[in-house]
Formats: C-alpha cells, structure tokens, sequence
C-alpha cells in the first residue's frame, strides 16, 4: 500500500496534480473493502491453539489481563512512540525533500516508494523471521530486537536531517527505512502471546488504539506545529529542524520502553491465560 500509494501518487501528481492522485490511489481501496465484505468468511477463533474454541471474554476481562502486564504497556508505549517517528516520517520526508532541496514528486515518489514501501516490507518480514529464530534461545529478543532497531535508527535520523544533498538524505535513509518497521510484528505477536486466544483481536484493538492515539494523532502534528512555530525564523529549513529537534529524542524513548518490555516478557508469556 504504501509503495503503491508513494509510487502512483508521485507520478500522478507530478502530471495531472494532486486531486487526481488521491483519486486514483485511494479508489482500489474502495473496491478491495467490498471485495473482502463480501467473499471472506470470518474464521473461527482459536482452531490453531488446540481444542474447541471457548467463549469469548467480556471487554473488561480483556483490560484486566493487560492491565496486570507490564510487558503489554512497555510494549503499547514503545510502539506508540515508535509509530510516532514512523507517521511523521512517513508524513513530512516528501514535504522536507521539496522544501530543502526542491525534488520533483514523481521522482521523489520513486524513491519513497523503494525506501518506506519495499525497505518497511523487508523490515516487518524480517524481522519477524529473525525475532521468531532468536527466540528458540530467549524470548526476550521479541523486545529486545525492536530496541535494538530502535537505537540504530536514531544516529540516521540525525544524518538525515543534517545532510545537505537530496540523495546523501535519500541513500541515508535506507536503513532505518528497514529498521523502521522492526517493531510492529513483534509488537502484534508477543501481545497476543500474553493472552488467550480468545482476547487476542480485543488486545490488538487496544494496542492499536494507542499506537495511533499517540503515533498517528501525535506525531505528523507535533512536527508540523514545530515546524510552523520555527518557520519565522528558519523558513524552508524549519521542517527539516522540526523533524531532527522532535523525531531522534522520541525514537530514543521508543527503544527504551522495548528494552524495559524485556525484562517480564517470559514472566508474562508463561502466564498468559489459556
């Protein structure tokens, strides 16, 4: 979605203007919704876990259950904070790119779409596959994996935002465009892992709830009030100052909460609730 919507929308843009980019990028979306409403069969909860499915727990139980985790709410906060450099990224590099160094979209687009799209791809999987293998030996690399990413990301922020060329940003960028989005699959998994399998879509609403309170709601509008209140006297250069100012000290708090995560993850996983 993200490299689709980077892609197509850059180019799109760049040649019949932004109205018809959302047009034409947010439509397929439509169309899938509908396709999904109307030919997927709600599967039954539970059927890979062992026995018959039980019922399934009132909201309260669910909250209660997490609530006693101190895994899920280290966990809840970093990635909340996590998605909060990711949405601002993902929101104000193309803004950043046009300001500071006057990219054309379409091309800009391109490399987003290679970088965020393809790069955030690779990071989910993998990082997935990598927590899954060293967890054989200690499932505290569900948390400790995602701090890990999460501190190497923040000396790129720093480059990134200090760079003074279009490409050396974009090349720089690579890698957390990778390590970005470590997090997210280890974050869903080891919730779940913490409760039954009958609480795991509440528990994951709830995670999310937070995720996009704090990243989605935060982070795109922390840097953009930032970047108005420096404009006066940076001018183009203040959203690159915004993202650096905003972006390395979160992600730093990120990967903290990761690593505090680390400390109950087997305590709590042993008594997740069957």
């Amino acid at each position: 979605g993200i490299l689709f919507g980077f892609l197509a929308g850059g180019w799109l843009n760049e040649f019949f203007g932004w109205r018809t980019a959302f047009l034409v990028v947010g439509l397929p979306g439509v169309a899938l919704a509908l396709i999904l409403r109307f030919t997927l069969a709600e599967p039954i909860r539970g059927l890979q876990d062992g026995g018959a499915p039980a019922a399934s727990p009132s909201f309260g139980e669910v909250l209660q259950v997490l609530w006693s985790r101190p895994t899920f709410w280290h966990l809840a906060m970093g990635a909340g904070l996590h998605a909060f450099c990711g949405y601002a990224t993902a929101n104000w590099t193309a803004s950043y790119m046009i300001r500071s160094f006057d990219m054309a979209t379409g091309e800009l687009g391109t490399w987003l779409a290679l970088i965020i799209g393809l790069g955030g791809a690779v990071g989910v999987f993998g990082g997935g596959v990598l927590a899954d293998r060293l967890s054989e030996r200690d499932q505290r690399w569900y948390a400790w994996l995602p701090s890990i990413c999460g501190f190497l990301i923040v000396p790129f922020m720093v480059l990134i935002y200090t760079a003074q060329s279009a490409y050396a940003a974009l090349l720089l960028s690579v890698i957390p465009g990778i390590l970005f989005n470590v997090y997210l699959g280890n974050t869903i998994a080891t919730t779940h892992a913490i409760v039954s399998p009958q609480m795991r879509a509440t528990a994951s609403a709830v995670l999310f709830l937070i995720l996009n309170i704090i990243g989605l709601g935060a982070g795109p509008w922390v840097v953009g009030v930032l970047s108005d209140v420096l404009a006066p006297s940076l001018g183009d250069e203040s959203l690159r100052n915004a993202m650096l100012y905003a972006l390395p000290p979160v992600m730093t708090w990120s990967a903290i909460h990761y690593l505090l995560a680390a400390r109950s993850v087997r305590e709590d996983i042993a008594r997740a609730p069957r």
